[in-house]
């Protein structure tokens, strides 16, 4: 079932096959297309402190231990500049040079004290602004994407005006090169292991967070990067679920799963599936599911280059037919969103935001398509695919069977 933008390989190809991702050019159209979106938006110099938009534009990933502890300056006509909390290690990151290189200026979400705290963000300040000088860029707006009050406050008693820069970042981002996809794909197929190996595990007696740990183990040996989080629920009811729950599934449960931001090369995943444990479903339970999964597949059939959200969005169904008072309250369950090294990203499709705002599908955008049922008396249904746009319509990555109700430890009995 390879589409357009089928792997060939899996995750450790060698030197001498055709890997599926090149990552000095995924970095170097990645930084391209972050610097072609400041110039049409007229930024000059953007400050960015969101991990996902620090990696985009400049290929490193260290750990954010605490907020804004490093950070990079980007430029529309020049390299970025990469400020680290320690020395860069030795060989590690090479494309980043070394007059590129900067120690970063931190206070550790104002651990240190009000005073420390201020002394050391006066200090940051005037370490962009020195910088923004060299290059002639100091009078400009500087675009940030995520700044606490105390730097706010720093940068401009540094005589430094800012903007908003996260919808430019956005726009970058939201168009995937073929590496990108790549990845993304790659992490898909990782989340299928995982939830096959979850579907094996689960069984009455099974506590949720032993479900979890299965479901963690074979993210990590498929060779995930990260798995931020798991969400396990028996009894369909997330909400009284989570990552760690104690709940044991019985016979009848109805487990509600979501791979949340599992990544691969900081590509995320967000991935649903139902199971039911021990039997076979109620006719109400086949209602749901299949409700869900059509409003998913209708949706998805307005997934194509020049359609727009409002085109897509109008296929969910509304609050008020599920007796909900307000689009706000349901704006996740029936959704679509942008996926990529971040879990929502251009373009989002849902009623609360795309019938009166709506934003165009184009080619290699990523994303994940989710609807979600619910009955108090039965239960919660919740259902997601991954996949691409291509000049055909959306790709599906994600090959977990979704069409018909999984059975979990099935129990046989006379007839």
């Amino acid at each position: 079932m390879s589409g357009e933008f089928g792997l060939k390989l899996g995750p450790s190809a060698a030197d001498y096959t055709e890997g599926f991702v090149n990552h000095a050019r995924m970095r170097e159209e990645r930084l391209a297309k972050a610097q072609a979106a400041m110039k049409k938006n007229g930024v000059a110099a953007a400050l960015l402190l969101r991990p996902e938009n620090i990696r985009y534009v400049t290929g490193t990933k260290f750990p954010h231990f605490v907020k804004r502890i490093r950070y990079t300056l980007a430029f529309a006509e020049h390299e970025p500049i990469q400020y680290e909390y320690f020395g860069q290690p030795p060989g590690q990151c090479p494309w980043i040079k070394p007059e590129n290189h900067r120690l970063s200026a931190h206070w550790a979400d104002e651990s240190p004290g009000r005073d420390a705290s201020w002394d050391t963000a006066k200090r940051f300040a005037a370490g962009i602004k020195s910088d923004l000088q060299q290059k002639g860029l100091e009078k400009e707006k500087l675009g940030v994407d995520d700044l606490d009050e105390l730097g706010r406050q720093a940068l401009s008693e540094a005589g430094i005006e800012i903007m908003n820069v996260m919808p430019v970042m956005l726009e970058a981002r939201a168009v995937k090169t073929q590496d990108e996809i790549n990845c993304l794909h790659m992490a898909a197929i990782m989340a299928d292991s995982a939830h096959y190996a979850m579907y094996k595990a689960i069984a009455p007696g099974v506590r949720e967070r032993d479900v979890v740990a299965v479901g963690t183990d074979a993210l990590l040996r498929a060779g995930a990067d990260t798995v931020w989080g798991i969400f396990a629920s028996a009894g369909g009811f997330i909400g009284g679920g989570s990552m760690s729950s104690d709940r044991i599934i019985q016979v009848g449960d109805v487990v509600t799963i979501d791979i949340t931001r599992a990544t691969y090369m900081g590509y995320c995943t967000c991935y649903y599936r139902n199971f039911l444990v021990g039997r076979k479903p109620t006719d109400k339970e086949k209602d749901m599911h299949k409700a869900a999964y059509e409003r998913i597949y209708r949706v998805i059939e307005e997934i194509k280059p020049g359609a727009t959200t409002a085109d897509a969005a109008k296929h969910w169904a509304p609050a008020k037919d599920k007796g909900i008072p307000s689009e706000d309250i349901t704006w996740c369950d029936e959704l679509s969103h942008g996926l990529g090294l971040w879990l929502y990203e251009y373009p989002i499709t849902n009623r609360l935001w795309s019938l009166d705002y709506p934003q165009t599908f184009e080619k290699g955008m990523t994303m994940a398509v989710e609807a979600t049922e619910f009955d108090p008396k039965v239960g919660r249904t919740k259902l997601e695919e991954m996949g691409v746009v291509t000049d055909n319509g959306f790709e599906v990555f994600t090959r977990i069977p979704i069409k018909d109700i999984m059975i979990c430890s099935p129990i046989n009995v006379a007839d």
